[in-house]
């Protein structure tokens, strides 16, 4: 199974995915969106495969989100996507790309559903938050 990662390294989200990737035994795609960047064609492919709207895969914490006027219900998808594509810290993450879909994993345990099989467990976040139990089996 081929998987991407929109990753950024900063992010304990996106480090937790990637662990949760990794212990089943895939070595994802690791693409580090805030060095390479998005184009709004790229965007409006991702979102539309994850079902999301522009507004709902925008990060609003730690980005100029607000300063660029953002933050207004009334800023358009044309809108977003040019500052998504000039500021790429305004897209939130991870996003992850795989045979059985997309999705922003926010939480990072919905990148469970994205994999054909579970990992072994057990499985941590880095806070210590259980996500797979010894059993192999999916931590409520």
């Amino acid at each position: 199974m081929t998987i991407a990662v929109y990753h950024n390294p900063d992010c304990g989200t996106s480090r937790n995915v990637l662990r949760i990737i990794e212990a089943a035994g895939i070595q994802p795609v690791v693409i580090e969106y805030l060095e390479t960047g998005w184009t709004r064609a790229q965007l409006i492919g991702l979102f539309a495969a994850a079902d999301i709207t522009p507004r709902q895969a925008m990060r609003t914490k730690k980005t100029p989100a607000e300063e660029l006027g953002l933050l207004e219900l009334s800023v358009d998808d044309d809108t977003l996507l040019a500052a998504m594509a000039e500021h790429p810290i305004l897209v939130n993450r991870p996003i992850v790309c795989s045979a059985r879909g997309v999705r922003l994993c926010r939480p990072s345990e919905a990148v469970l559903d994205l994999l054909d099989d579970l990992p072994m467990g057990p499985v941590y976040k880095e806070d210590g938050e259980p996500v797979i139990d010894v059993d192999g089996r999916r931590v409520a």
